[in-house]
C-alpha cells in the first residue's frame, strides 16, 4: 500500500481541513461522496447520516464490514455571555485544557462562520496574576473570544450566532520531512484515509474480494453510537479502523499498526485478533497488540446494539490522543497493509 501513500496523505490533509464535529459532518460527507464517485464505488447513506460503500465479492452470504469515523471532537455554543463571549459545551471527550489557546470556528445555522480563540476567562496574567496559572480549566472558566467587535450579548446575536451553533477547533496540520503528521483529529480521519486508499487499490488492481465487503464511514463515533445502527444484513464480521494509543505502559507506537485485544467495553474477538496478528507476521507488517482501558470504538458500539458479529479493532498509533495528536507515515501504511491483506483473506 506504500504506492498509495500520496493519495492517502492528500485525502487525509483535505479531510483534516474540513470541520466535522459529531452532529455536523455534512461537509465531510460531501467530500467522501465525491471521492467514492471518482473511484466508481457505489454507496448509500443511512438515516443517521453514515455513508456505507459496498464492494461485491464471491461470497454474498457471509459479508464483512470495515469502519472508520469521520466525526471529531468539538464544541457547541452553550451560552452567549453578557460580554459577548461564548461559553461552550463539549462534544465527545474533549478536554478543555487540551484546547486552551486554540483557534476555532463558530458555524452558525445560516452557514456563516466566525473565527475565535478558546481562552481562560482570566487569561491575562498581567490582570489576574496567579489565578491565570491556577484556575481549573473547565467549561465554566473558559470562553471563546470572537474575532469580531462585540462587547455585549446583543452584539454577538446580531452576527447570527446562537446557542446550539457548532464550534470546530483548528486542526493545525503539519507534515514533517521525517514522515510525522501532526494534527488535531487524526482520530479518526487517518482511518478514513486508510479506507479510501484500500478502495483505490481494489479498483485500480481490479481485485476480486472473497466476500462482499462494506465500508462504513461513521459520523457519531465520538459520542458513542456511531455504528450502533446501519450495519447491512448479511454482515458477519467487522473490522474497525480507529487509532492505537501510545503512552506510558502501552505497547503501541507511531510506526506500527496497533491491534486492540481489549478496551473499556471488554475483549474483542480472540480468533479475529489472532488472524490479524498472523496476517502481519505472514506479510512482515510491523504490529503491536495492546489494551486501552479508556477507549471505545464503533465495533464496541455495534456489539452493544446487539449485532451478532465478530469484531476486531486496529489503527495507526496516534500519540497524545484527543489533544494535539501525532502519528507517522509508517504507522498509517502498516494499518493500510494489514487492512488490505484482511479484505483479501478468507473467512
Amino acid at each position: 500500500m506504500e504506492k498509495y501513500w500520496p493519495y492517502m496523505l492528500q485525502t487525509l490533509e483535505e479531510l483534516l481541513a474540513i470541520p466535522s464535529p459529531s452532529g455536523y459532518t455534512y461537509q465531510a460527507n460531501g467530500y467522501l461522496s465525491q471521492q467514492l464517485d471518482e473511484l466508481g464505488i457505489s454507496y448509500s447513506t443511512t438515516a443517521k447520516g453514515a455513508i456505507v460503500a459496498a464492494v461485491p465479492g464471491v461470497d454474498t452470504e457471509n459479508q464483512r464490514i470495515i469502519s472508520a469515523h469521520v466525526d471529531t471532537l468539538g464544541g457547541m455554543v452553550k451560552e452567549i455571555k453578557s460580554n459577548g463571549m461564548l461559553k461552550l459545551t463539549n462534544i465527545g471527550g474533549l478536554g478543555w485544557a487540551n484546547v486552551e489557546g486554540e483557534n476555532c470556528t463558530v458555524i452558525t445555522s445560516s452557514g456563516k462562520e466566525y473565527t475565535g480563540t478558546l481562552l481562560l476567562n482570566k487569561a491575562s496574567a498581567h490582570v489576574h496574576g496567579a489565578d491565570t496559572a491556577t484556575s481549573e480549566r473547565k467549561a465554566d472558566t473558559m470562553q471563546v473570544r470572537l474575532d469580531e467587535k462585540v462587547s455585549c450579548k446583543d452584539d454577538t446575536r446580531k452576527l447570527g450566532i446562537e446557542v446550539g451553533d457548532f464550534v470546530a477547533f483548528d486542526p493545525r496540520t503539519r507534515v514533517t520531512s521525517s514522515g510525522f503528521i501532526k494534527s488535531r483529529h487524526l482520530d479518526d480521519k487517518a482511518g478514513v484515509a486508510v479506507i479510501l486508499g484500500i478502495l483505490k487499490a481494489i479498483q485500480e488492481q481490479k481485485i476480486q474480494l472473497p466476500c462482499t465487503t462494506h465500508f462504513f464511514f461513521s459520523n457519531f463515533e465520538e459520542v458513542g453510537h456511531g455504528a450502533s445502527a446501519g450495519i447491512p444484513a448479511g454482515v458477519k464480521e467487522m473490522l474497525c479502523i480507529d487509532m492505537g494509543a501510545p503512552g506510558e505502559g502501552q505497547q503501541s507506537d507511531e510506526f506500527s499498526v496497533s491491534i486492540c485485544a481489549k478496551d473499556s467495553s471488554g475483549p474483542y474477538s480472540w480468533s479475529m485478533k489472532e488472524r490479524l496478528v498472523k496476517l502481519c507476521k505472514d506479510s512482515d507488517i510491523p504490529c503491536q497488540v495492546d489494551i486501552y482501558p479508556f477507549y471505545g470504538s464503533d465495533a464496541s458500539a455495534s456489539l452493544r446494539a446487539g449485532h451478532d458479529i465478530v469484531a476486531g479493532l486496529i489503527g495507526p498509533g496516534v500519540d497524545a490522543s484527543h489533544s494535539y495528536e501525532r502519528t507517522h507515515k509508517d504507522s498509517i501504511i502498516a494499518t493500510a497493509n494489514l487492512s488490505f491483506a484482511y479484505v483479501q483473506s478468507e473467512f
